[in-house]
């Protein structure tokens, strides 16, 4: 009798064993997952572009020589920052500078004279009305003269020339003991706090951007620094030294900045925004065929295709049969075949 009793638990046993695999055979699969939901957001689309600070050329003042001179003490070098009134360099008049203005006042010391012997003359009725006012002529012609010169400068034995407004001196063109002519460029001075950055982008780049899209820009070196500014300026041709399109931005600065002329700068081109639903990059996936994502509903996976846009922040703008509050498959979304069994991670 024992035997039997322990036959028939075997027995019992080894049915509720085969039940159980049965159960087992015939149970659906199901895949582990996370899911997310999807949102709507802002999607910006930009450019990048890189630069260097250069002086605005609305802001840079030619110093020229009003007259011909010999240069004498340079006070200045090219890249140094100078405040208001700050001594650039002296000029010594030249010879031949000094004689003009002679020639001048002994021109009008002659017309005066010439007048009061026509105005004498005529009173002794020995000449005529018409010569008494070609002496006048020849009087204002010639105080006109005296004039232009004096405002030349060239009555001066020397000057001092000094700074017009604070700002850095970009190019230098003479040296002491230069012998210099009239009209000549002497050094060219640019107002610090009006600067431009030059972006250079890619032709194909270039043709996307617009005057007036706002602009980031910020020091490469110095990240933390950022300004805003707005595309001023579109140029039509290929720089031939960077072989990049220009892309101009004014860079204006507060009173206490200390921005060097030439300081490599990044600018951030905002070429676009739009709303657009989101989703985490990992949801996406994609073959040739084109991309799509799995939506989670009711326990089960569904396949949804969709149009990837642009990506910003982890997030990658799609389109298609989905809508807000959608729950997406983040994670275990490669295992997954449309309509199958899905478990969500407790988190």
């Amino acid at each position: 009798m024992g035997i039997l009793m322990r036959i028939s638990c075997l027995l019992s046993v080894v049915n509720m064993l085969l039940t159980f695999t049965n159960i087992l055979a015939f149970a659906e699969p199901s895949v582990l997952v996370e899911t997310v939901p999807i949102k709507s957001a802002t999607f910006t689309k930009t450019l990048t572009a890189y630069g260097n600070t250069q002086p605005d050329p609305a802001y840079v003042m030619s110093i020229n020589l009003p007259r011909s001179g010999i240069v004498g003490r340079v006070w200045v070098r090219t890249g140094q920052l100078v405040e208001r009134g700050a001594l650039l360099f002296e000029l010594d008049t030249s010879p031949s500078a000094g004689a003009q203005f002679q020639h001048a006042r002994a021109a009008l010391d002659y017309a005066r004279s010439k007048l009061r012997r026509e105005e004498e003359l005529f009173r002794s009725q020995l000449t005529t009305r018409d010569q008494v006012a070609n002496a006048k002529k020849s009087l204002a012609d010639a105080e006109s003269q005296l004039e232009e010169q004096r405002k030349l400068g060239t009555g001066q034995a020397g000057e001092s020339v000094k700074a017009p407004f604070p700002g850095v001196i970009t190019k230098l063109s003479v040296n002491q003991g230069d012998l210099i002519q009239a009209g000549a460029g002497a050094m060219s001075i640019a107002r610090r706090d009006s600067l431009i950055v030059s972006l250079g982008a890619e032709p194909e780049e270039a043709a996307q951007v617009r005057t007036g899209m706002v602009v980031t820009l910020t020091p490469v070196f110095q990240p933390g620094a950022a300004f805003k500014s707005q595309v001023s300026e579109i140029h039509a041709m290929v720089n031939p030294a960077t072989k990049l399109i220009d892309v101009v931005a004014p860079l204006k600065l507060p009173a206490n900045a200390e921005f060097p002329l030439g300081l490599r700068m990044k600018g951030v081109i905002t070429l676009s925004q739009s709303e657009s639903l989101g989703v985490p990059r990992s949801a996406v996936i994609s073959d040739p065929q084109g991309s799509w994502i799995f939506i989670a509903q009711n326990g089960k996976a569904h396949k949804a295709p969709v149009k990837k846009g642009i990506s910003q922040n982890g997030l990658v703008a799609i389109s298609g049969p989905i809508k807000a509050g959608d729950e997406v498959v983040v994670v275990g979304n490669y295992e997954l075949s449309d309509g199958i069994a899905i478990r969500k991670r407790s988190k």
